[in-house]
């Protein structure tokens, strides 16, 4: 990967991470003051809790996606290593999903009128967890690299030791 390329991912990847550092940040203090101009029509509260549960998905998967990005400039990401930030990056599109099952669940009650809506919003769910079988699959692919790449060390080794 060339240096420009992670340099721009890694900006990219601070931006969003700021970003949703700053909305967390104003969610918990919506909750923690008391603010909350809830006036009945939706359970605001709830939102904002989902909302703050999101957040720290989507920040997980950042991390994950940043170690990944270092790994693949040192030229490791071809190990063992790298399972457990894919297997994160995956966990956090699970829970991302299901946090938004559950912002649709709180929704639905008042889309009564509009079902379509509540729909709508249970497609993009299951939309998101197509997104972590995507990754899954990339998953099952790393494996296979890594195998292959254990196997022509073990071949240059032998080969090593005959000449």
């Amino acid at each position: 990967m060339r240096k420009l390329t992670v340099r721009a991912l890694r900006a990219l990847l601070l931006v969003v991470l700021a970003g949703t550092v700053f909305v967390q940040a104003l969610m918990v203090w919506t909750l923690v003051s008391g603010s909350d101009p809830e006036d009945g029509s939706l359970p605001l509260t709830a939102l904002r809790v989902i909302t703050i549960l999101g957040v720290v998905s989507v920040q997980v998967a950042l991390v994950c996606v940043w170690r990944l990005v270092t790994m693949v400039r040192h030229g490791t990401v071809f190990s063992h290593a790298a399972f457990r930030y894919v297997d994160g990056v995956t966990g956090a599109i699970v829970v991302a999903a299901l946090v938004w099952f559950a912002a649709t669940a709180v929704n639905a009650p008042g889309q009564r009128d509009d079902p379509g809506v509540t729909v709508i919003m249970g497609g993009v769910g299951v939309a998101v967890l197509g997104v972590a079988l995507i990754v899954r699959v990339l998953r099952m692919l790393l494996a296979q690299a890594v195998a292959r790449d254990v196997e022509a060390a073990r071949m240059q080794a032998e080969l090593d030791e005959v000449i």
